[in-house]
């Protein structure tokens, strides 16, 4: 039996490169800032110190059906998302901008009362003792 004879690759040509595709344009109503001058914009050109107190998981409910014609871009796009209550985390990713620029948002409506901060539930660590034992009685009844 003889051994199988090894072919020589022949060199291959090369692709040529690749030319850097167009990023197709953004639609208007996605509102991805180019630079942090943007966010500087964004609230209002600067920061007072004054804050509320929210982190991420405070829930979002708005006050008013829509929005006035004088409020900006932004937050009339979070007024129309919290009609249904939402984490400040998920209006955060919604609107695609960092959390401390939305609490600066968020902060002028509740500052307008256009929306209402709530805390969000906190259920509690055990079951309530009397409700178990109704709970086991009822079967037990069954």
């Amino acid at each position: 039996m003889t051994p199988p004879q090894r072919r020589r690759r022949s060199p291959k040509e090369e692709p040529p490169p690749e030319l850097p595709q167009e990023q197709p344009p953004q639609e208007a109503d996605e509102q991805v800032p180019k630079s942090p001058g943007r966010l500087y914009l964004l609230t209002g050109g600067g920061d007072n110190g004054e804050r509320a107190e929210i982190d991420l998981v405070t829930l979002i409910v708005a006050r008013a059906d829509s929005p006035s014609p004088t409020t900006q871009p932004e937050q009339s796009a979070l007024l129309r998302l919290c009609k249904a209550p939402l984490s400040v985390a998920e209006l955060s990713a919604y609107l695609n901008l960092p959390f401390s620029v939305v609490t600066v948002l968020l902060t002028e409506l509740l500052a307008a009362e256009l929306v209402q901060a709530r805390a969000p539930i906190v259920r509690s660590a055990l079951p309530d003792r009397s409700l178990l034992e109704a709970v086991m009685h009822g079967l037990q009844k069954l």
